[in-house]
């Protein structure tokens, strides 16, 4: 095997719990994003852009969406005889057999697949964050500090601080103090998730940290390094970084690739955004339809009325339909008539004729309060939903429902079904 100076671990099993119906199916990687792409394939793109190919991508939970896509890594550029993608799930072993139980659990059951290359440093990255970096200056920076670790970090709001790790530096950018998820943070210089390590350094943490339980980078080996006197610096990164995790992030970060300016631009051609892509039919606008600041999917068929809002592929919008700041993911079918005030409808779901969705006033959802809120209509995939019923806001819908699931036709806000499969 040829010597890499440095691979990448692509931390990709979540749940994504916090997505609600969105990540019934799959993983939240592999959860559509702005119209074209899938989450995970922000943190590929960035690695081939940055001179990295040999990486690892460690899978869980729903893996068949994010494996699929992902193959054997064409359109990266990761088809690779030497290094390239590969898909690192759990396995059995001949001792014991166990699921990642935490981020440096999960690197640490695959340091065979590190050994075998034989890297200088090892970049840790998560596979939920919509951003761009270029990694190639990030390991300059670490190479320049003699560093044995290094942690990417970007200044948040003080009162959003304590949701993160957070680093107090020196002049020098050395880590002097680092606390996971603090009650009263004394910094807002948050860790974006994202390390690189020298391998030696990484190799003999994740060895002595084998038997703490949900071994987790923030919450054990950054304090382990810490502790034992590494050198530990902070490269400080200001450009656009959105942890997608929340449906409110999730909308709020698709609307923000509609702005007049969008603050995160996919259009800019020195580092372009990769993907897999299925062969489709061209858009289609009908006579009569409007469309405004909107992102459409190749073979979109809009015969109503679409403002401010990302539509997938193959997704077909009927006629006088009228659809607002809403998210409507691939191959998903909308009826005739039907209204539609910020939504997020995942894959290939079926909303029928004369629906409105989206109406009333705000109410705490009685399933998830804090999951399905932020006044949104959040639909599963493969989710259909029957002719005329009216849905309010923070309401979440999983399965095939039926006209008797809607009491009066109508979904109050706040209230929930979930059928067999969704959750």
């Amino acid at each position: 095997m040829i010597r890499k100076e440095m691979i990448a671990m692509l931390l990709a099993g979540g749940q994504g719990s916090r997505l609600g119906v969105l990540t019934s199916k799959v993983a939240k990687p592999a959860v559509a994003f702005g119209g074209k792409y899938r989450i995970i394939d922000f943190p590929l793109s960035n690695c081939i852009n940055s001179g990295i190919d040999t990486v690892g991508v460690l899978t869980q939970y729903q893996p068949l969406r994010l494996n699929t896509h992902i193959g054997i890594g064409i359109p990266w550029d990761l088809d690779r005889n030497h290094g390239g993608v590969t898909i690192l799930q759990p396995y059995e072993k001949s001792e014991c057999s166990e699921w990642y139980s935490g981020t440096a659990n999960a690197i640490y059951q695959n340091m065979n697949y590190i050994d075998s290359y034989d890297p200088e440093y090892v970049l840790i990255l998560s596979g939920d964050h919509i951003y761009k970096m270029d990694y190639e200056v990030m390991l300059d920076f670490h190479k320049e500090n003699k560093a044995d670790v290094t942690l990417a970090v970007m200044p948040v709001p003080m009162e959003e601080a304590s949701r993160f790790g957070i680093v107090v530096t020196d002049e020098e950018k050395r880590i002097r103090e680092f606390e996971e998820k603090p009650a009263n943070p004394s910094s807002n210089l948050a860790s974006m998730g994202i390390y690189i390590f020298t391998w030696k350094v990484l190799r003999e943490a994740l060895i002595a940290m084998a038997d703490v339980e949900d071994c987790d980078f923030g919450k054990h080996i950054i304090p382990y390094c810490h502790g034992k006197g590494d050198r530990i610096f902070a490269y400080e990164y200001n450009g656009y970084w959105k942890d997608v995790g929340t449906l409110g992030s999730y909308w709020e970060s698709n609307m923000e690739l509609i702005d007049l300016i969008p603050e995160f631009n996919l259009y800019e051609e020195y580092w372009k955004i990769y993907t897999r892509t299925e062969v489709n039919a061209p858009q289609y606008i009908a006579a009569g339809a409007k469309v405004e600041r909107c992102i459409l999917g190749e073979g979109t068929e809009i015969y109503g009325e679409v403002k401010n809002s990302v539509i997938g592929s193959n997704v077909t919008i009927g006629k006088g339909c009228v659809v607002h700041d809403s998210i409507i993911m691939g191959d998903t079918k909308i009826g005739d008539h039907t209204m539609i005030d910020k939504a997020i409808i995942a894959e290939n779901c079926k909303i029928g004729s004369g629906c409105e969705l989206g109406i009333g006033e705000e109410k705490p959802n009685k399933l998830k309060e804090s999951v399905y809120s932020f006044g949104l209509v959040t639909i599963g995939e493969d989710s259909v939903v029957p002719p005329n019923v009216k849905i309010g806001k923070n309401t979440a819908i999983a399965g095939v429902t039926e006209p008797e699931d809607y009491p009066g036709g109508l979904l109050d806000g706040g209230e929930y079904i979930i059928k067999a499969g969704g959750r």
